[in-house]
């Protein structure tokens, strides 16, 4: 039990060294209005006609926004009628190429239709307030590429419970959001489900089509721009966003358990050290409580995770006992880790996609991107 025990002091400190770094977080976005710059919002959709009403109401009614692009991705439940009724500009995707994942694909076609100096890429499950993309426009001026914490909403205390747990492994391997000081290229992290960057540079490196085989594609984003310099902002905005991510427990447990390893963006080393974070600082202390066996490292980091449990409180548009409950579910939560991560799911929306390795660079099109 020795190594075990110092294993897991050594994991506790590492946790305790990134939890510290929220003292120093930046602040959150507030609304703002947008000084004298133009906004394109660009909405990428497949099969969405059921969660991308409120979406574009709340965008349209934006004064700061000059055009809302909704590219339909080969949608087969009417989103484009959907979208353009409400007043989108609709994008018919093009046919996907080999080696693209759909998402990066339509992204792309949307900022090349955009007319705005600076864009915004939204999720359909995206809720957006008014001065939202005000305060992203001025966050440019000191950032290359923004992306956004989002407050959540949650169907129940057990989706809430499971969704905190496996919120708590991000904060557990990567710090709060906010980060005053940016972490190095390779451990950067984003949220794809609201970016703005300046469309003409963006244009000039052609961003999503360095990442177009990733599923990871949001992190992919960041880190491969990170890399060739530019500034990355991941900033709290739960009081100007809201997504509604998951219908269900079970599609929580899919689809949001399949992209959190951040497998094809990330080495196997670095793979393998967060995973043993998490099941010796997560997992293992709530093993040990149910055997009726804890150490005294246990208690102090079910203590810290019960802390940490309340600091997610303004995460989340409605705060219940399903926060208090999500350390039960940590070990649940590592397992899906393990096994997404040792069993990789490449199928998103009638779609898959061919495994590519593990933290690899991307191809760029025209080498080796063709299946």
């Amino acid at each position: 039990m020795r190594p075990l025990t110092a294993a897991q002091a050594v994991a506790a400190a590492v946790v305790a060294a990134r939890l510290a770094r929220g003292r120093r977080r930046l602040p959150a976005l507030r609304p703002r209005p947008a000084a004298g710059v133009t906004i394109s919002v660009v909405v990428p959709a497949r099969d969405e006609a059921a969660r991308i009403g409120p979406c574009l109401r709340a965008v349209l009614a934006d004064p700061a926004v000059v055009e809302v692009i909704v590219v339909d991705d080969g949608s087969r439940d009417g989103t484009a009628e959907v979208a353009a009724g409400l007043g989108a500009k609709v994008v018919t995707a093009e046919p996907l190429p080999g080696g693209w994942v759909g998402k990066q694909w339509a992204l792309r076609q949307g900022v090349a239709a955009a007319g705005g100096e600076v864009v915004v890429t939204l999720d359909a499950d995206a809720r957006p307030a008014p001065g939202l993309f005000g305060a992203l426009a001025a966050a440019l001026e000191r950032y290359d590429l923004v992306s956004a914490g989002p407050r959540f909403v949650c169907d129940g205390v057990l989706e809430q419970a499971l969704h905190a747990s496996m919120l708590a492994t991000l904060v557990y391997r990567f710090g709060p959001v906010g980060p005053a000081r940016p972490p190095p290229p390779h451990r950067v992290v984003a949220n794809g489900q609201c970016m703005a960057f300046h469309r003409a540079r963006m244009t000039e490196v052609d961003g999503f089509a360095q990442i177009h085989d990733r599923m990871t594609d949001d992190v992919a984003l960041a880190r491969c721009l990170a890399r060739r310099g530019w500034s990355v902002g991941f900033l709290d905005a739960g009081g100007l966003l809201e997504v509604d991510m998951h219908d269900s427990v079970g599609e929580l447990w899919r689809e949001w358990g399949r992209s959190l390893p951040l497998r094809d963006v990330t080495g196997p080393g670095w793979q393998a050290a967060d995973l043993a974070v998490i099941w010796l600082t997560g997992a293992l202390p709530v093993l040990r409580l149910a055997a009726g066996r804890p150490t005294g490292l246990d208690v102090a980091l079910l203590a810290v995770r019960v802390l940490l449990a309340g600091a997610l409180r303004g995460s989340y548009r409605e705060p219940g006992a399903g926060l208090l409950l999500s350390p039960l579910l940590d070990p649940a939560s590592a397992f899906r880790l393990t096994q997404a991560t040792l069993r990789p799911v490449r199928t998103w929306r009638g779609r898959t996609y061919p495994d590519v390795s593990g933290g690899a660079r991307p191809a760029r099109p025209g080498r080796s991107a063709a299946r």
